[in-house]
């Protein structure tokens, strides 16, 4: 398959070749037809890509905000380097799609292969699309017209919340795309509409389609034109579907509505309100949500869970049906809104004109219809042909998300390892950092790993819920193991990978296993070991872990996805701990804050308290409620009348220690290139950086904490 990309570093829009996902379980796979660039949304990124950085800086100054307290905590390279990456990573253009279903997943039963369907998926001749967002094209609505569903939709949610009635006077500040397609909207709500623009030809067709209207371009006063148009009332509601840095937009609007008139913002203007303008006559303004309830919701969105129909009668997938049903009826007219038509085969040729045309409005990409040579699982990169030493380990990525495009791949190429596959879900993210690391091959099937024999080891880097799933696999297949924390989500997932650990090594030697436990590896961590290992006492160890807030339903949050952050994040002081200490934990005590009922009860504000067979102790604070410019991690180590402090992998202090008081980097180092190397070495020469047992006895005891602050 191929799908457009918009790399927003470099600021090129290009045609990427990929391997095509297979249906999940509530989604379905479509080959495209035809698709639409939503002239506004997409011009904005496409012009960001290719803005400079300083242009880039001065349009997000919330992001300077967040760079500079990454600076003072993680150090300034380290910032570079993730502002790079960040900037690396290729967009994915386009969310209006019309195709027919190609594979549904089994959980699937409101489509069905061969339906003509409109969705929200990207520029791609294979999409795969959540079946809510998803609709079926009656057969009286032809497919360009269908490809419009999406943008209208956007401008359908905004008049739901405007709430207009029969005979109301409505404003729409902005006719591009989506302000056309509301006119329209309006107007089949029995809405009088004044159109407010500075292009004469898109004000043109917003009369066409029954629309008064009004240019300030010509020295026309929109305030004024409000005004005279709703007869002196002042208009009953506006509809900004404007992009503009301007506050005039919203302004002008509460300027020319009635006594507690409608304002909704369905583009994106500057919000500095005058609060009197609001005050005086009790205006509503609110923000609309893309094209309805639904959207950026994973539990509709991804597992397909609708919501009711009694409580939430207009979701995003209703909203595409209402749409579909205007045309079908033509009380909605988008034939004069296509300006432009490419092939998509020569879409980035479509983007040039959209950057170079601000009057540009429907560009259509039309599709190759047929099937061949867009269902191939694997395809090759820009490692293809390379041969493998068989005296070095050979590696198969499964997994290609932000950690390991930035961390576990450069490390692993670091330490000279050899890369054959990587596989991915959708297939994209792996073509992209696939081709960077200089992969032979890239997939969306494990097989092409498990059954690859130059594969002698795999990397496992994708969500927690299947990481013990995966690490069964690839042991059952001869294959080496290294996976990013945490092992297992439960006792049960735990048990089921030691048991095939040992069946592995059943006749006395067989694959490695290792967890991605880099911290111990950290050149820090090294020296405090080393110098923790002349103190023959008990030590004392306060590790502080200080997490940030995410969202209580964050993926990582959810027990049966993430797991928690305690089994997903806290793992790795306790894993530290362990190392430090030299010594098996013989106990565990747990507790977490927001056991009232002014607290919210989460498990990411906890303290965890191990004690060891040497009689030493340590606690892990892991604390989601902290300050971003406080240290994200603090390692203290107390023994013999001696203190050890790390600060966020950068500065190590010592106190009271003969010969030793301080070792700071320039860039942080957690370890990540050592632990690879460590592992990578493991294999060649037979042994292992961690312990098997060890492994283990870590992921039983941080299982054990999450269940102790889960049943307080």
């Amino acid at each position: 398959m191929k799908q457009v990309l918009q790399d927003m570093g470099k600021g090129t829009t290009y045609l990427a070749e990929a391997p095509t996902p297979s249906a999940t379980s509530q989604s379905l796979l479509i080959n495209s037809t035809v698709t639409l660039i939503s002239a506004g949304t997409e011009r904005m990124l496409v012009d960001f890509g290719r803005a400079s950085y300083v242009q880039k800086v001065r349009q997000q100054p919330e992001r300077v905000r967040m760079v500079l307290d990454k600076i003072r905590t993680d150090g300034l390279m380290s910032t570079v380097e993730a502002v790079q990456s960040k900037l690396a990573q290729p967009l994915p253009l386009g969310y209006c799609n019309v195709g027919i279903v190609h594979e549904i997943g089994r959980n699937v039963e409101e489509f069905k292969p061969g339906d003509r369907v409109v969705s929200n998926g990207p520029h791609a001749d294979v999409v795969r699309v959540g079946k809510n967002l998803c609709a079926r094209i009656p057969d009286n609505v032809d497919d360009d017209s269908a490809a419009f569903v999406v943008v209208a939709s956007i401008g359908l949610q905004g008049i739901r919340l405007a709430q207009p009635t029969l005979g109301e006077a409505f404003v729409v500040t902005g006719v591009g795309l989506i302000g056309l397609l509301t006119v329209q909207l309006l107007r089949a709500h029995g809405c009088r509409v004044l159109a407010i623009d500075f292009d004469e030809s898109k004000l043109e067709l917003a009369r066409r389609f029954g629309a008064e209207t009004c240019n300030p371009s010509t020295g026309a006063d929109p305030v004024a034109a409000g005004i005279a148009f709703s007869r002196g009332s002042g208009v009953d509601g506006v509809i900004i579907t404007a992009s503009t840095k301007s506050n005039d937009p919203v302004r002008q609007a509460a300027q020319m509505c009635r006594q507690r008139g409608r304002i909704v913002l369905v583009g994106v203007t500057g919000l500095e309100l005058n609060r009197a303008d609001f005050y005086t006559k009790e205006l509503s303004f609110q923000v609309s949500c893309s094209y309805g309830p639904g959207r950026y919701d994973s539990v509709y969105e991804d597992e397909g869970v609708d919501y009711p129909y009694g409580f939430v009668r207009w979701t995003e997938q209703r909203n595409f049906e209402a749409v579909l049903d205007m045309m079908a009826s033509g009380q909605l007219d988008v034939k004069p809104l296509i300006t432009h038509r490419f092939a998509f085969s020569d879409a980035p040729s479509a983007y040039d004109l959209l950057t170079q045309d601000k009057t540009a409005l429907g560009i259509v990409l039309d599709y190759d219809r047929s099937p061949e040579g867009k269902h191939e699982r694997t395809v090759a990169l820009s490692g293809a042909g390379q041969s493998f030493a068989a005296e070095r380990p050979v590696l198969g990525f499964i997994g290609a998300g932000n950690y390991a495009s930035r961390m576990l791949i450069p490390a692993f190429k670091a330490a000279g390892a050899q890369f054959k596959t990587i596989v991915t879900s959708g297939g994209l993210n792996g073509v992209v950092h696939g081709n960077k690391a200089g992969f032979a091959e890239a997939s969306t099937e494990t097989a092409a790993i498990y059954g690859d024999r130059d594969i002698n080891t795999a990397v496992i880097v994708t969500r927690h819920d299947s990481h013990a799933r995966f690490v069964i696999e690839a042991l059952n297949a001869g294959k080496n193991v290294f996976v990013e924390k945490p092992l297992a989500l439960s006792m049960e997932e735990l048990s089921a990978v030691e048991d095939a650990y040992r069946q592995s090594h059943a006749s006395g030697s067989g694959p490695h296993i290792m967890v991605g436990f880099n911290r111990r590896f950290s050149p820090q961590v090294q020296k405090m070991k080393s110098l923790l290992q002349t103190v023959q006492q008990p030590k004392s160890f306060l590790m502080t872990m200080n997490a940030g807030a995410i969202p209580a339903n964050h993926w990582t949050q959810d027990r049966l996805t993430g797991g928690g952050r305690i089994i997903g994040e806290a793992c790795h002081l306790i894993d530290l701990m362990r190392f430090l200490a030299g010594s098996p934990i013989v106990s565990v005590q747990a507790r977490r804050m927001g056991d009232t009922a002014s607290v919210e009860v989460t498990e990411d504000k906890a303290s965890i308290t191990l004690g060891f067979a040497d009689g030493s102790f340590g606690t892990v604070m892991y604390l989601a409620n902290g300050a971003a410019s406080f240290p994200k991690e603090r390692i203290e180590v107390f023994a013999a009348g001696r203190v050890l402090q790390l600060d966020n992998f950068r500065k190590l202090q010592g106190f009271g220690w003969p010969n030793f008081k301080k070792m700071n980097l320039w860039k942080q180092d957690k370890g990540q290139n050592a632990c690879a190397a460590a592992f990578l070495s493991g294999i060649k020469d037979g042994r292992a950086p961690i312990p098997s047992d060890e492994i283990f006895e870590v992921a039983r005891v941080t299982i054990e904490a999450a269940e102790l602050i889960r049943g307080q």
